[in-house]
């Protein structure tokens, strides 16, 4: 079912069991995966599409993938789309392994993907196309408290391990007037290699440099006494159970019992909103030295523009420029048509509350997916 990288059925199949992709392999299952629904669609539906395009990768996108899917199956009932929820970094893997078609991530590919990604999708490479905008909860378990203010040096001293009381007068001094319980304070970070790791260390690299000396990177960084759980599901379920815990996690995920932090951005606290996100993203920029439909974006983690959360992450829909099976050409761009079309943007919307990417930003994106071609 995987067609176009150059590797074997079998050692496809070991890679895809390596980074737990190994379901998406199996065979393609029942005709109608979703049901009924799917079942009833399929026999009142003229599209002649069919077949399984296999992605894995980002948590935080699941949500949205999920209704992605279900919202595809309605147009394309005879296609099946798989999508393992293994984290942003084993996604990329798998993709560039040959073992997927696609990978969601919460971080565009590194220079050195790039050049990896030449041996399984031809010279061209991979590129990557934003799909979702959600911004990141800064989320704790205080009992009676559900919004604080905080700053990005603050943050930054509490998952650095330099304030460990919910009574530190930097947190204090943000919150005048708010009773904060006399608890302890736990820091709750990824254990997996995660976009929103990234995202988040790179908002601390880039607003509060003197007092977070770490690399943005997607694994937390070694030596950091916080907690940690693996995924944005796993970090929410151990603050949700640990009074004073806080941890950082898509906006989508996190449990409806716990407080969210304010991010304070020039003069004013902004809360954490589909729509802050959005406007934050309006303020990036493209990555220099990538292709014409590579949209990897660069976000001012320290603007000052109104309304804007710049803790946020911009989740791709990474893909190889070119396939050599002419039938996954066809599958993946009809798929990520879908995803970036106003209709699939307002489904993830609807679903995992993220922002409905920005009007030129979804142009751009549709145009990098009517790029994709056959290749030798």
């Amino acid at each position: 079912m995987v067609t176009g990288p150059r590797f074997n059925a079998p050692s496809i199949r070991r890679v895809a069991t390596g980074l737990g992709l190994g379901l998406l392999l199996t065979g393609c299952g029942a005709d109608y995966p979703l049901g009924e629904a799917q079942r009833q669609a399929a026999e009142n539906n003229s599209s002649n599409l069919s077949g399984t395009v296999t992605g894995g990768g980002s948590s935080a996108q699941n949500s949205a993938m999920n209704a992605w899917i279900g919202g595809f199956a309605t147009m394309h009932p005879k296609v099946q789309v798989q999508y393992a929820s293994v984290g942003s970094g084993a996604g990329r893997a798998g993709l560039l392994a040959g073992a997927t078609n696609f990978a969601g991530s919460d971080a565009y590919l590194k220079e050195s993907e790039v050049a990896r990604s030449q041996e399984t999708c031809g010279p061209e490479g991979a590129i990557n196309i934003p799909t979702y905008i959600s911004p990141i909860s800064v989320a704790f378990n205080l009992p009676g408290v559900k919004e604080l203010n905080f700053d990005a040096a603050t943050i930054a001293k509490i998952f650095g391990g330099k304030i460990t009381s919910w009574q530190d007068p930097a947190i204090t001094a943000l919150n005048p007037g708010v009773a904060i319980p006399d608890v302890p304070l736990t820091a709750v970070a990824r254990s997996d290699d995660s976009g929103t790791t990234e995202n988040f260390t790179d908002y601390l690299h880039a607003a509060a440099p003197e007092n977070w000396e770490h690399d943005p990177s997607g694994s937390w960084p070694g030596g950091l006494g916080s907690e940690q759980a693996q995924g944005n599901s796993g970090v929410v379920t151990t603050v949700a159970r640990t009074e004073g815990a806080v941890t950082y996690a898509d906006d989508s995920l996190v449990d409806k019992t716990l407080g969210k932090g304010k991010l304070k951005v020039g003069d004013s606290f902004v809360a954490v909103s589909g729509e802050s996100a959005a406007i934050a993203v309006t303020a990036s920029h493209r990555v220099p030295g990538r292709g014409a439909n590579d949209i990897a974006l660069e976000l001012d983690r320290s603007t000052t523009k109104a309304g804007a959360y710049p803790l946020v992450l911009v989740s791709y829909f990474i893909v190889c420029s070119g396939y050599t099976d002419p039938n996954t050409v066809e599958l993946v761009k009809a798929f990520g048509h879908y995803v970036v079309s106003d209709e699939g943007q307002k489904v993830a919307a609807d679903s995992a509350k993220s922002a409905p990417m920005p009007k030129e930003l979804a142009k751009d994106a549709a145009r990098a997916i009517d790029s994709i071609t056959q290749r030798p």
